[in-house]
């Protein structure tokens, strides 16, 4: 049985993670969804881990 690569490990972080790509997508002046392209959706999810890695490094 296949795991969804999509799950995250922390129950109850989804809405978090929502919010911080919105919030990311309007500093990048990007609408979200289909209409919306492959490179401009990749760049909000390449900032969203580069501040999520910035986060886990600052606990550290």
């Amino acid at each position: 049985m296949s795991k969804n690569i999509n799950e995250t490990v922390v129950s109850g972080v989804q809405n978090a993670l929502n919010q911080m790509k919105q919030e990311i997508a309007r500093e990048f002046g990007v609408s979200l969804g289909a209409d919306t392209t492959s490179r401009q959706n990749g760049s909000v999810g390449g900032e969203i881990t580069k501040r999520l890695v910035q986060m886990a490094e600052q606990q550290l």
